[in-house]
């Protein structure tokens, strides 16, 4: 699956991934390979990118959205840092 993490200022993140988890207005919610499109608000917490089985990427985020379609996931934030 292919991730891009966008703020108004700069691509945070982009690449091929095994997963991603986001912390979403009414809780924690995982996206995986081949997800079902969607669309997602996000609340502030930390977004854990799954880059394979065994490594992991972190960022605290504001609230924001997600969107998946057709294998890839783009996540539009208001301010993220890493972590």
């Amino acid at each position: 699956m292919i991730l891009e993490i966008l703020t108004p200022e700069k691509k945070l993140f982009s690449g091929e991934v095994y997963g991603v988890q986001l912390p979403g207005i009414n809780g924690l919610f995982e996206i995986l390979d081949k997800h079902a499109p969607m669309v997602s608000a996000l609340g502030k917490g930390n977004l854990k990118i799954l880059v394979d089985k065994k490594g992991e990427e972190n960022f605290s985020i504001q609230s924001g959205f997600v969107e998946v379609l057709n294998n890839k996931a783009t996540v539009l934030v208001e301010g993220a840092t890493a972590l």
